[in-house]
């Protein structure tokens, strides 16, 4: 029984829950059923592997918020050159637009294969609808609307169980993957390192943990009220590692399905989540293709609002505009107008003749540069005990945390080598 006036420990669930589940967008389900459609179980590892550096790099992030009461961008700005952070911060809602663009063009597409109809018109309502429901909803209610579009994500595992997987092939790749040397395979392995560790969910975490300080009156800051630190760092922690699996699992399952049935049909011409759930369709079934349309659909809603909602918390905090999802939208013209902005944009770019690919390459190029010097900056003001008070982070997570940053900074060099240089 839960003790009296505690919460049971899923409804505790939030920021870190939203996070992890926002992760796994469309442009996420494109580049995982990418890799797995052309290297097969040989990738699965990378899963693996990112899953323990995502859970260090996002609780670093979410311990700023929660201890501080102020997100990333904000103590970032106090702490280095602000022409440094601002360059960065436009940098990532430069990349947030065009995730978006890819994201809400995802969705007009899926939902055209499910209904027939007009794409741009589906993706234009879901764009409208998403600005809509975060500058004329309070956050305390709309939240609850994200946490069940996170039962999106299920549609992933489902799909898994529909079809014909030989796990024990799986366990043996697992565990000593049939490696490609070439420039394409080392790619791979950046693009699902990149989607998994992108700079807009370290804002995102940081920020609505921030918020809550604000708006539940049951929280503060921990370096006020340090007496509050060990239950909220526990549900710091729990929130983020159930999120983090939750991606993960999802991510697995992903490219496990891609592997199992496009890889192994010879189909590794994906180029969009569209694309790869209807070449499901014929070698899986029609539920499993269903299954995939529908997910694709819930986690674009999902991640539409996360994706604005971070670039406009790093500009406000950067530049020091209101911010704040509570907020009425006539207190926060600036915050709010950055949202819709951001939306709007992205809607208006997928309306575009240009290649969606081109565009996701373009924004995982963007988010290489930011990631790496943030997560720099992210970890020395998370050891800071000026910044953090008695909260400085721990061992365990100063070593995930700059393991993550080694790794995404290796990510960041062989992005750039195998696009400069020539493919032999």
């Amino acid at each position: 029984m839960p003790q009296p006036g505690k919460a049971p420990w899923w409804k505790r669930l939030g920021a870190g829950l939203i996070t992890g589940a926002a992760d796994d967008d469309p442009s996420g389900i494109a580049t995982y059923s990418q890799v797995g459609a052309a290297f097969g179980y040989g990738i699965l590892w990378t899963v693996l592997l990112a899953l323990p550096l995502m859970v260090g790099i996002q609780a670093v992030s979410a311990r700023i918020g929660r201890v501080t009461g102020a997100g990333l961008a904000r103590n970032l700005r106090d702490e280095f050159p602000t022409p440094l952070v601002a360059a960065a911060v436009i940098l990532l809602a430069v990349a947030n637009i065009i995730n978006l663009s890819a994201d809400i063009g995802a969705i007009g597409a899926a939902t055209k294969l499910l209904l027939g109809g007009p794409a741009p018109l589906y993706a234009a309502v879901a764009a409208v609808l998403s600005v809509l429901l975060q500058v004329f909803i309070p956050f305390g209610r709309y939240t609850p609307i994200l946490k069940v579009l996170t039962f999106s994500l299920f549609a992933y595992i489902a799909t898994v169980l529909m079809i014909r997987v030989p796990w024990l092939h799986v366990l043996k790749e697992l565990v000593r993957p049939t490696v490609t040397p070439s420039a394409g395979y080392a790619v791979a392995i950046v693009a699902v390192m990149g989607t998994t560790i992108s700079p807009y969910l370290f804002f995102w975490q940081s920020s609505q943990e921030a918020n809550e300080t604000r708006t539940d009156a049951r929280r503060a800051p921990l370096k006020r009220k340090p007496a509050q630190a060990p239950r909220a760092l526990k549900r710091i922690y729990v929130d983020t590692v159930i999120g983090m699996v939750l991606s993960e699992v999802v991510a697995f399952c992903i490219i496990l399905a891609a592997a199992a049935v496009l890889h192994a049909h010879g189909k590794a011409d994906i180029q969009t989540s569209a694309d790869a759930a209807m070449a499901l369709k014929p070698a899986a079934g029609r539920f499993a293709f269903l299954l995939f349309s529908i997910g694709i659909i819930g986690t674009g809603l999902l991640a539409i609002p996360v994706l604005a909602g971070s670039a406009a918390f790093a500009l406000g905090e950067t530049f020091k505009w209101r911010t704040g999802l509570e907020q009425k939208p006539s207190h926060a013209k600036l915050f709010y107008g950055a949202i819709a902005a951001a939306t709007l944009g992205g809607m208006t770019l997928s309306f575009t003749p240009m290649d969606p690919i081109k565009m996701l390459f373009w924004s995982a190029v963007i988010n290489g540069v930011v990631a790496v010097p943030l997560m720099v900056l992210i970890m020395l003001l998370a050891s800071r005990r000026k910044t953090m008070g008695r909260f400085p982070i721990p061992g365990a997570l100063k070593i995930l945390g700059w393991a993550a940053t080694g790794v995404m900074g290796v990510a960041a060099i062989v992005m750039f080598a195998t696009a400069l240089l020539p493919h032999r």
